[in-house]
């Protein structure tokens, strides 16, 4: 293989992604449309939940318990109703999310210091938004719970009792629990894939529906020098396309970087080698633009967006699919990029990550070499 040959396949691959100047504005645009669609849209964080009350008892008890969940980031009560039909409605609808009946008898039984029951009802037909809101609400009403003990003792004299156990939390790498912080990083492996999909694996395909290919065999060029030698631009631009989602979660979503970015730049080389050699092994065994970019895009966009654990957690999945998650390159590298992202650790953790990685690229440069020597012969 002769560098100046390489070069010069490259070079050539350079001015065809310069002219076609609407996939080059594509490539540097999906990044920032990516990163800004999942980043705004796709959050896991819960704030002011629409919520709607009917509050039989109407006393000042009742009110200091709704001024808990008013006053809570968590909760935005949108209206106050008189019966269960009107609490429906707004439910059915899906203009409010929880619904708080306080029954009539609430001060009565809170003064004659008996327990009083006070219904939450969820929207379930979205289980996990309607989970986490609910555990909310019961978690305000212990508050309001241990409010009143507190002020019974003190009425009574006597001193304030301590739970025998007290829990102290504290959430590490992620104090707010901000899920841009864990989104943001995984967005640079689904960027990377899009990227890869949809340039690389129409290359070779290309030349052979344009018929040059016939004119590239019988040149002195060799079949690694022309599949190196095409991939190169495309690196050039899938690395630009990193920089842009790094620099966008740094100044758009406050998502900083702990640990060493040099070693993010680094990892990020080897997976885009690897998914952009899958493109070109496509392209190189289907002949057709269309049929490798869709194909291309299916193969990798979809496994990197479910069986990554980019949105789903991969402990909670079932145990074969967990077996097939071994497979997807990019539970690698979301794990190092989220390491390095959050955590700050370098390869002295993620090294097995990283050689599971590197074993991704240096396979697929192989199969494409091995593919297009194949449809040589």
């Amino acid at each position: 293989m002769k560098l100046q040959r390489l070069l010069a396949v490259a070079k050539k691959e350079f001015i065809h992604v310069i002219r076609d100047w609407r996939s080059l504005f594509l490539s540097l645009a999906i990044p920032v449309i990516l990163i800004m669609l999942f980043g705004y849209a796709l959050t896991l964080d819960l704030r002011k939940v629409p919520t709607v009350v009917w509050d039989q008892s109407q006393s000042a008890q009742s009110r200091d318990l709704l001024s808990l969940y008013s006053g809570s980031p968590y909760f935005s009560i949108i209206g106050y109703y008189d019966n269960y039909k009107a609490l429906q409605l707004d439910l059915d609808r899906g203009k409010a999310m929880v619904a708080i009946v306080i029954p009539s008898d609430f001060a009565q039984k809170i003064i004659a210091q008996k327990p009083v029951t006070v219904q939450i009802i969820g929207d379930g037909s979205d289980a996990n938004t309607s989970r986490l809101a609910m555990g909310y609400a019961a978690t305000v009403a212990m508050i309001y719970s241990a409010d009143i003990t507190t002020k019974r003792l003190q009425l009574s004299g006597r001193a304030n009792l301590l739970p025998p156990v007290e829990m102290v939390t504290r959430s590490w790498y992620n104090p707010d629990l901000r899920s841009q912080n864990v989104i943001i990083p995984g967005i640079i492996a689904i960027v990377m894939v899009v990227i890869a999909a949809m340039l690389t694996s129409v290359t070779i395909a290309k030349e052979w529906e344009t018929g040059t290919m016939e004119q590239l065999i019988s040149t002195p060029l060799k079949g690694p020098e022309l599949i190196i030698g095409k991939v190169i631009p495309y690196f050039v631009i899938g690395m630009a396309d990193v920089a842009i989602a790094v620099a966008m979660g740094k100044w758009l979503f406050n998502v900083p970087i702990v640990g060493n970015a040099g070693l993010l730049f680094a990892m990020a080389a080897i997976f885009l080698t690897g998914a952009l050699f899958w493109g070109m092994s496509l392209s190189i065994i289907l002949k057709s633009q269309v049929l490798a970019n869709q194909i291309a895009i299916v193969s990798g966009y979809l496994p990197t967006l479910i069986l990554s654990g980019f949105v789903f957690a991969i402990e909670n999945m079932p145990g074969p699919i967990q077996c097939i998650t071994y497979v997807v390159p990019a539970r690698y590298f979301i794990a190092i990029l989220r390491g390095i992202y959050l955590k700050g650790i370098g390869l002295e953790i993620l090294w097995l990550d990283a050689l599971l990685l590197s074993v991704y690229a240096i396979f697929m440069v192989f199969l494409a070499h091995r593919k297009f020597k194949f449809k040589l012969e």
